[in-house]
């Protein structure tokens, strides 16, 4: 086999690779996948909705504070 033949079969191999590598990123995800199941127990329930809540409050609210505090506590890692 000569160099020119080489170089061909190297290319044409590169190409598929390329093709098959931007067929698997382009096609959608399988339909039985399901996102991750998160465990969540009851207090996390609650701070949960305090923050929805609490996201559109337009004036002082103490429980809002309080639930932003614990979340600011927790996100620096701070002991309560």
């Amino acid at each position: 086999m000569g160099r020119a033949a080489k170089i061909a079969a190297v290319a044409v191999l590169g190409g598929l690779l390329i093709t098959l590598a931007i067929l698997r990123l382009s096609s959608p995800p399988a339909p039985d996948a399901s996102p991750p199941n998160s465990i969540e127990d009851d207090a996390n329930r609650a701070a949960s909705t305090v923050s929805k809540r609490c996201r559109t409050v337009t004036v002082a609210d103490t429980e809002c504070a309080a639930a932003w505090e614990a979340k600011r506590r927790h996100f620096f890692g701070q002991k309560d």
